[in-house]
């Protein structure tokens, strides 16, 4: 191998990194000929003296690849080399999963049919961490251009999720043929990212490496007139210098001039049965199984070795133990390229014929799609893109189903008596790929493709009109668009009580769905949207019917949901006694229904959280990441729980926890409800840590995504207003603030009271500002407005904690909050009122302290300042303590008074990681790398270390703080 030894040297530096229990990724790129391939031979040979080296290989079918087919290679490796009842095992609770991707283990699994769900991820990951305990693991994938969305999914996942084990992820893909909007570039951009995930770019062969590598082939120093030809048409590139090398020593006249003629010159020096071979295999891929072979070759066994074996030898093909390939992909596709047509329909139909020779448990359904459609037969293409498309989704590969379903609908008219071929409408295969392009995220395209079926299909199908406008409802709900209210009601009138007869196949499953639970889900479905846009008293209605339905369907999946809505809606309009008995049913009711006791957790939580119990609904949504980690699937639904235990976190004062939880979820749900969440609970974390600068450069990018949702989500609405609000005040904009906090008064607001009652007191806090800046805002009701507001929500349980906080923003001659004894009350408040949340009590001893200082009594606002000060310095509100010194400082008192200066213990959490570090010797950037914070926020931190420390620099800032007190 020549001119790659520090690009081998760093893949061996990375592998040792992993044998530290770090499980690390390496991308390799490079031009198709650069010696990708060479290099990983090169790195498997020196990995496999220490690791199980497991290798997938991406296939090209064209426009749609093979799900999870380098998955799968990979999993048949690890099955080969530790037994399939070890990769069971290993995979924990969710190691049934796995006969999704690897059917064979369906015989040693009994409940895979059920209980795979969506856990191959969490499978996969679960299996690879666990044998890297007895042997490190080095999973080497190929060719990553041409992996399906579904392998793209499942690597992303593994690189963000692996915490341990040694496990080394190498990848490999062609550079030229990552075009705009390939799939492959938005996971390249994330792992650029990663710091765990080093990039490997191979260059073109310096002149003296080229002089090197055409010695070592002709074993002697080259004529140097024959070396600038191979130089300069080379252009550095190993697999063209080869080549071009093996050409000129031939004899057989002038190099070649274009690519094509360097390609096929080795391939026009062969015999007519070895070409023809060639030529055969070109139609089965870069890599075609020797039985395979066998089948679709039209001689004999020895005529089939005789051209193998003369092919190999002329370096064009490798072979293995099972299988022939080419040695370099660009050749395949040259050989490919020259067939004539009818070789190409004739080699690609002998190819699909075989393949459906095979049985169902190693035949690859995409495989049998693409040679009939190379082989322009559309008649058999057909049931086989329906085929793949169902065996796509067995696995999964919601992008593979998609796109053979987009697939077959090309092929729909061109095919004889197609519905009686497929089965089905074809309404209803517009409905299912509609379905797999929502799975797959494809959010926008889902829904044009609903309409197209919604034009399809005959109003006098009442029952299939009515599911489609359901579909088309659940989709708008899925990208946060508004519309689904009026199409449900839409549907529910095509489909009134007591209906019969069956709405056609439902979902990407193809299920079929009678009257009876159509109706349930249409009034479930209703009744949720009512919900989340604070329609509370119509949900009710609509949930007691939906409930009603789901038990004449004798569907408990439906029934739970619907009580699930039922009890959340109930809560919401204060009826809480019935609200907390009717999400005790859907609990009941979700026993063998793990989605809809998902859904039972998710609210079940958030209302105990917005009812002031914190403790509970942590409680509830860590029992549930307890149960999804039995499971095996802690790390894709027991993400869900984990965003849901944020809220409760952080009112419970465990930021860093919440900040971990947050993490996690944010990298893992592509949900754009969800990360609305998850944006909004980081944007007050980090506003109230004092790092202003990096919550306002989160909340200007969430913004405009922010406001959509929230013209379909009401606790979004409202929610995020109130974090915009805060950040705003704290960089000293009220004005702004004051524009955000007014979402309360449009005329078509609508309460969420959970929500309703934070924003109210930061609405309290804004107008004090504004006050205070002589700018108060133009409505002179402004005041008045807000109290009526917090009267109509004074039953929710914890108003009378928010009024004491509104009554003590607002307090003082001038309303501007400056009366010591309307804080005074908050402070008692806070400090035993169950539904405190953990800022609040420095916050509203801050606030007494401004309103004693402000009134002249600088004595009496020592106390609760220094109170205010420590509390934020352990909770880590940093801008709270920011406040402190700046209010102690103005009024010339002391925070810590008596107290040596130079005492550690006054320090953060995160100021003393930053004070070690400072040990290190390392700069603000590189602290800031190593704490995952940017530069600015770092020093921030050395600049407080040096103030409570009382040290002139960094060095003496270290001396301090280790010496003795």
């Amino acid at each position: 191998m020549i001119g790659r030894e520090s690009e081998l040297a760093r893949l061996r530096s990375v592998f040792a990194a992993t044998r530290d229990g770090r499980p690390q990724g390496v991308v390799v790129s490079g031009e198709a000929g650069i010696g990708k391939t060479r290099l990983l031979e090169e790195f498997r040979a020196f990995a496999s003296t220490e690791a199980l080296v497991l290798t997938g290989q991406c296939v090209d079918l064209g426009a749609v690849a093979a799900p999870y087919s380098p998955i799968q290679a990979v999993l048949r490796s690890l099955v080969a080399a530790v037994g399939a009842d070890t990769v069971l095992d290993a995979g924990g609770p969710g190691g049934e999963a796995l006969a999704a991707l690897v059917p064979e283990l369906a015989a040693r699994t009994p409940d895979a049919a059920t209980g795979r769900l969506n856990r191959v991820h969490d499978a996969v990951a679960t299996v690879l961490e666990t044998v890297s305990r007895q042997t490190p693991l080095v999973v080497l994938i190929e060719d990553l251009h041409w992996a399906d969305e579904g392998t793209l999914d499942l690597l992303r996942f593994l690189l963000r999720v692996l915490g341990s084990g040694r496990i080394l992820v190498v990848l490999s893909f062609r550079t030229e043929d990552v075009s705009r909007g390939h799939p492959l570039r938005a996971l390249l951009s994330e792992l650029d990212r990663s710091r765990s995930v080093t990039r490997v770019e191979l260059a073109r062969l310096t002149r003296d490496d080229v002089r090197r590598q055409v010695t070592q082939i002709l074993g002697a120093e080259p004529d140097e007139e024959a070396f600038d030809r191979v130089h300069a048409r080379s252009e550095g590139v190993p697999f063209f210098v080869e080549e071009l090398v093996g050409f000129d020593a031939s004899g057989e006249g002038e190099l070649p001039w274009t690519l094509r003629e360097l390609l096929l010159a080795r391939y026009e020096r062969l015999s007519d049965e070895a070409q023809h071979l060639l030529r055969l295999i070109s139609a089965g891929g870069v890599r075609v199984d020797h039985t395979l072979l066998s089948s679709v070759f039209p001689g004999d066994a020895d005529q089939l070795d005789s051209a193998a074996r003369e092919a190999v030898l002329a370096h064009i093909l490798v072979a293995d133990e099972r299988s022939y390939a080419f040695r370099h992909a660009l050749v395949r596709e040259a050989i490919h390229s020259d067939l004539l047509p009818g070789e190409r329909a004739r080699f690609h139909t002998r190819f699909a014929e075989a393949l459906e020779a095979i049985s169902a448990e190693h035949r690859v359904a995409a495989e049998v799609s693409y040679h009939w459609m190379a082989a322009h037969d559309a008649a058999r293409a057909f049931p086989a893109s329906l085929a793949a498309m169902s065996e796509a989704r067995a696995s999964y590969a919601y992008g593979t189903a998609a796109q053979m379903g987009e697939r077959a609908l090309e092929l729909w008219d061109s095919v004889p008596n197609a519905e009686t071929v497929a089965e089905r409408k074809k309404i209803d295969l517009l409905a299912q790929t509609a379905s797999a392009l929502r799975n797959a995220g494809e959010g926008e395209r889902s829904l044009a493709m609903i309409n197209l079926a919604l034009d399809e299909c005959p109003r006098d199908e009442a029952l299939r009109y009515a599911r489609l406008l359901r579909d088309k409802a659940l989709y708008l709900g899925n990208v946060g668009k508004p519309g689904s209210i009026p199409l449900l009601r839409q549907a529910l009138e095509l489909v009134p009580p007591g209906a019969e007869g069956y709405a056609g196949t439902s979902g990407l499953a193809g299920t079929t769905m009678s009257a009876g639970e159509l109706r349930s889900g249409l009034l479930t479905a209703l009744a949720s949207r009512l919900m989340l846009n604070a329609h509370f008293d119509e949900a009710i209605i609509t949930g007691k019917q939906a409930l009603a339905e789901a038990h004449r369907a004798g569907s408990d999946r439906h029934a739970s949901i619907a009580s699930n809505v039922l009890g959340s809606s109930e809560i919401s309009s204060g009826l809480i006694a019935e609200g907390r008995a009717h999400l005790n049913d859907a609990l009941v009711l979700s026993e063998t229904d793990t989605s809809a006791r998902l859904r039972y957790r998710v609210n079940a939580s958030d209302a105990e959280f917005l009812l002031g119990h914190s403790g509970e609904a942590l409680c509830i949504a860590e029992l549930g990441i307890e149960r999804a980690r039995e499971l095996g699937v802690e790390r894709s639904s027991g993400i869900i729980l984990k965003s849901n235990a944020v809220d409760p976190l952080i009112a419970l004062g465990q930021w860093d926890r919440a900040d971990a939880f947050i993490d996690s979820a944010i990298r893992l749900l592509p949900s754009p409800t969800f990360n609305a969440y998850l944006n909004r609970a980081r944007i007050f974390l980090l506003t109230w840590r004092g790092e202003t600068d990096a919550a306002f450069r989160l909340y200007r990018s969430v913004r405009t995504s922010l406001r959509e949702l929230g013209e379909v989500e009401m606790q979004v609405k409202l929610g995020a207003p109130r974090v915009a609000a805060e950040l705003l005040l704290a960089q000293n904009a009220p004005d702004e603030a004051w524009d955000e906090v007014s979402i309360l008064f449009e005329s078509d607001h609508r309460a969420v009271p959970g929500y309703e009652l934070p924003l109210l007191a930061v609405a309290a806090r804004t107008l004090a500002a504004l006050r205070r800046a002589a700018t108060p805002p133009t409505a002179d009701n402004a005041e008045a407005r807000i109290r009526a507001l917090l009267q109509s929500v004074s039953w929710w349980p914890t108003a009378d904690l928010w009024t004491a906080i509104v009554d003590a923003e607002l307090s003082g001659g001038t309303g501007t909050g400056n009366d010591p004894d309307a804080w005074q009350r908050v402070v008692d408040r806070v400090a035993t009122d169950p539904a405190s949340q953990a800022h609040l009590p420095a916050y509203a001893a801050l606030r007494q302290a401004q309103a004693l200082v402000e009134t002249g009594d600088r004595t009496a606002a020592a106390p609760p300042l220094r109170d205010a000060w420590h509390r934020a310095e352990a909770l880590g509100a940093g801008l709270v303590s920011r406040q402190a010194r700046e209010v102690a400082d103005r009024a010339g008192l002391s925070l810590t008074p008596g107290r040596r200066s130079a005492d550690a213990t006054d320090l953060t959490a995160r100021e003393r990681q930053v004070l070690d570090l400072l040990g290190q010797g390392l700069s603000n950037r590189q602290i800031g790398e190593r704490l995952f914070i940017s530069a600015k926020t770092a020093s921030v931190h050395v600049s407080a270390i040096l103030r409570k420390l009382g040290a002139s620099s960094r060095t003496e800032a270290v001396f301090l703080a280790r010496e003795p007190v």
